[in-house]
């Protein structure tokens, strides 16, 4: 229980703050008066006031916040200081160094990880070495070390064998025979339907490492955020295409994935860490009034139309994103409820050596 408080704590607290920091160090670097500059929310446990910036460490240690000068359109006085008396380009800056920070991270994250571990070779035999949590696979109960048989009667060689007959068959059912130690079992899952159209059943190769230098590994980083964007974009846009419900993780869903991988080992935690940064940064670059991608919108059509945005537009634009985010927390804390109480299939026990064929 204590691991997993602090590895949530230590996830969220790494991955706001150092978005919120961005937004600091670019409101500094372009002469934006920072009002107040905390680490944490709540109560305030220590602080110290300089250069007109309160400093503070708070009792919630769930990230942060910056409150730069003139911030809200309705309180501007017109100081040169303040966060709207800057040029549109500025504020733009400003925004983007969040998501900015939360991509940074994930690259030094994913970096050093390959650095140290080496780079993850999938093992080519049908040996199940990771399941994603909501998928069928998981769903019905199969497990890490699982070695699949066959897949609708069709005897498995090899992982990609055994991939591209799944991969054949989004949304239909399949019937999966694989051996647990001396069991042999099986299970019948609904493949679901992937962002390419090919089927998924939420498994994955078990991993080895190699060796690989500085370089790679920097170059392999780099691909790893790229990746995991265009996953996300994929993904939203066959949701959108196909009229389908995403699949989305609330609070509930990530706290419980972030104290899986602090009970798994550190190099898993640190990923997963790097996954989460690209997705809070992607989901701030989204054009969602509220979100760093919905001020970004404004300010490059302020650049365009040469007008700035009215206060009650703001209001406006700020009521409409509440409720929208609102909405999605509701939506995907209801996801997240729903896929713990969801009940596993039991895999039906087929052969076992001493019992012979039933």
């Amino acid at each position: 229980m204590i691991l997993s408080i602090a590895a949530v704590l230590f996830t969220f607290g790494l991955v706001i703050f150092l978005h919120e920091l961005g937004h600091f160090l670019v409101c500094k670097l372009t002469e934006i008066k920072v009002e107040a500059f905390s680490f944490g929310f709540g109560p305030e446990l220590f602080g110290r006031t300089k250069g007109g910036t309160r400093y503070s460490i708070r009792a919630i240690p769930l990230g942060g916040y910056v409150k730069p000068a003139g911030e809200n359109i309705e309180e501007v006085t017109g100081h040169p200081d303040e966060y709207f008396s800057k040029p549109w380009y500025t504020r733009l800056g400003v925004v983007l160094a969040g998501p900015f920070m939360n991509y940074l991270l994930a690259f030094v994250i994913f970096t050093g990880v390959i650095l140290i571990m080496g780079e993850p070779v999938p093992s080519a035999d049908p040996v199940v070495g990771e399941l994603s949590q909501g998928y069928p696979a998981y769903e019905a109960g199969i497990k890490a070390g699982d070695r699949v048989l066959s897949v609708d009667g069709v005897q498995v060689k090899d992982w990609s064998q055994m991939a591209d007959l799944i991969h054949k068959k989004p949304g239909a059912s399949l019937l999966i025979e694989y051996n647990r130690g001396a069991e042999k079992l099986k299970v019948k899952v609904v493949a679901k339907k992937g962002p390419e159209g090919q089927g998924l059943i939420g498994i994955a190769p078990g991993i080895s490492y190699k060796y690989v230098g500085a370089l790679k590994a920097a170059r392999m980083g780099v691909g790893q955020c790229y990746y995991w964007t265009k996953y996300t974009v994929t993904t939203l846009a066959s949701n959108i295409r196909h009229r389908e419900k995403p699949d989305l993780s609330g609070p509930i869903g990530i706290v419980n994935i972030v104290s899986k991988a602090a009970h798994t080992g550190m190099p898993d935690l640190f990923f997963l860490i790097a996954l989460i940064s690209v997705a809070i940064g992607f989901f701030n670059l989204l054009p969602i009034p509220l979100l760093d991608g919905g001020h970004a919108v404004l300010f490059i059509m302020e650049g365009v139309f040469r007008r700035k945005v009215t206060p009650r537009v703001m209001g406006w634009l700020n009521s409409t994103g509440i409720a929208f985010l609102v909405g999605i927390l509701i939506f995907a804390t209801y996801s997240d409820i729903k896929r713990l109480m969801a009940p596993k299939a039991a895999p039906v026990q087929v052969e076992t050596p001493a019992q012979g064929k039933k």
